[in-house]
């Protein structure tokens, strides 16, 4: 058996934060400028059944059999054996790294999860289609998230822009005209699963409220399918805006998400808002193109510890 490596990207998600666990639509597109590597090379010193796995940037260096059940990494790893049908593989050592930046709303764990299904699977013989990673993926998910929507996993394993609706079957669409999205990071770190739990909370104690707010978060997403596939950024970036607003409104957002978002729209940008979890990690701005590199200085000196220039398109 030969090594075999396998990539992912990160994500953004650029409509429905927390609306879509509630059945809204929302939009999401592969940031490919970052991603997660999965390594599986033959341990041919090792007996059958002898799995080691290794991430440098965790600090983790372990048997599988030693890890907890929960482990994201363990569990990625088991899966993908049960799904085979594999209880004694030939002895492997799995190496992980990425360069996508943890707790920060781009699809960290999504990605390392797709990375290591399918580099273990085509080690061991068999490639898996994307319908199958994706389930498997899903399924470490609820590890990270608790109540996963699913958009994260979706969007890395496809790697395409996504229109996502909870239960029903994804949708990938057309960009006719690329559009510019500079990623800011606050610095702060926060897990998605601690914000999902409190909107669940929010919504528990208040469900007209909260209700309201999804519905009208889905209807912003249904607005930017079209705005995306017909390139009208300028009214992109005004519904990005109200987004934003929206998710001020659910208490998910921070001083520091706040601060960069107006920063970016003093600057120019067409539209901001946070990404992802929320209360922390990273934000997003719609620039013209040439705009890019400006607009990711600003950020910076802004406070923004990191910046991402991507760009979304066919």
């Amino acid at each position: 058996m030969s090594k075999i490596a396998k990539t992912a990207p990160g994500k953004i998600i650029l409509f429905g934060e927390h609306a879509v666990v509630y059945g809204q639509p929302a939009i999401a597109v592969p940031v490919t400028q970052v991603q997660a590597k999965a390594i599986v090379s033959p341990d041919i010193h090792a007996d059958p059944g002898s799995i080691r796995i290794e991430a440098p940037q965790i600090e983790l260096k372990s048997p599988l059999a030693d890890l907890a059940i929960d482990d994201a990494l363990a569990l990625a790893v088991t899966l993908t054996l049960k799904y085979l049908e594999i209880t004694r593989p030939p002895a492997f050592k799995l190496k992980v790294t990425s360069t996508i930046p943890l707790a920060a709303g781009l699809g960290s764990g999504a990605a390392v999860s797709v990375s290591v299904i399918r580099a273990v699977s085509e080690f061991l013989g068999q490639v898996l289609d994307n319908e199958t990673v994706n389930t498997l993926a899903y399924e470490v998910e609820k590890l990270h998230h608790g109540t996963p929507s699913g958009i994260d996993n979706t969007v890395v394993t496809y790697a395409q822009p996504v229109y996502f609706v909870r239960g029903q079957t994804m949708e990938t669409f057309a960009v006719s005209r690329d559009f510019t999205i500079v990623i800011g990071d606050t610095g702060v770190f926060s897990p998605t699963s601690s914000t999902v739990g409190d909107v669940r909370s929010g919504w528990e104690a208040s469900q007209e409220k909260y209700d309201l707010l999804f519905e009208n978060i889905g209807t912003l997403s249904q607005k930017a399918r079209p705005a995306i596939e017909q390139g009208e950024t300028e009214v992109l970036g005004e519904l990005m805006n109200a987004n934003h607003a929206h998710l001020v409104k659910m208490g998910v957002s921070c001083p520091e998400l706040d601060s960069l978002v107006q920063v970016a729209r003093d600057a120019g940008a067409l539209g901001a808002k946070l990404s992802g979890g929320g209360r922390g990690g990273n934000m997003i701005t719609l620039v013209r193109p040439d705009d890019a590199d400006a607009m990711a200085r600003t950020l910076t000196e802004a406070g923004a510890t990191n910046t991402i220039i991507t760009r979304v398109g066919t």
